[in-house]
């Protein structure tokens, strides 16, 4: 066999290797080289209050989850429900609102109910840059000194919660000596 033919036969047989690889990856474990970092530095306008200036210090003291979202995101919508019984739960969530229309944010939050104890507004994705956000919803997990423990890129519904999220939140919760909700 010539190698004019044996050559183009490897490449194409380990392009298939990559390929048949990546159908068993899971696309929400996306990895970040945030994770064990603390989240970055930042001062942006709360969504609520242009005048209020919020901070990396504003989201750190608890386990906390911070969550990417908008209201052109449809994948939002449908977590929103479960955000909200997690926050009526006693789970403090922190809200990054992204590339989005204060006003749009604001009526849908009102309309809907918030689940955030904050949110910042990134309208430009600057903090969701530093963060490695691909897009919205996107969920981290802080631990109570401000560090990133965990992301979830996609919807956040019951089952993610249960038996993805819930276990980090409850393991750190422990490691700080803090009670669960």
């Amino acid at each position: 066999m010539s190698w004019t033919r044996v050559v183009p036969l490897a490449i194409f047989v380990v392009l298939c290797g990559f390929l048949l690889f990546g159908l068993f990856q899971d696309p929400s474990r996306l990895p970040s080289p945030l994770l064990g970092q603390p989240l970055p530095e930042f001062e942006m306008s709360a969504l609520g209050d242009p005048e209020r200036m919020l901070t990396r210090d504003d989201l750190v003291g608890e386990v906390a989850l911070l969550n990417v979202w908008a209201t052109w995101c449809p994948s939002c919508r449908a977590e929103h429900a479960v955000l909200l019984e997690l926050a009526r739960q006693g789970v403090p969530i922190y809200g990054i609102n992204y590339k989005d229309d204060r006003a749009a944010a604001q009526a849908w939050l009102e309309r809907d109910g918030d689940p955030y104890r904050a949110s910042v507004f990134d309208p430009r994705g600057r903090l969701g840059l530093d963060l490695g956000v691909y897009g919205a919803p996107e969920t981290f997990v802080l631990d109570h000194e401000g560090v990133i423990r965990h992301k979830r890129v996609g919807v956040v519904d019951e089952r993610v919660w249960r038996q993805e999220i819930e276990p980090v939140v409850r393991a750190l919760r422990t490691e700080a000596g803090s009670p669960a909700p």
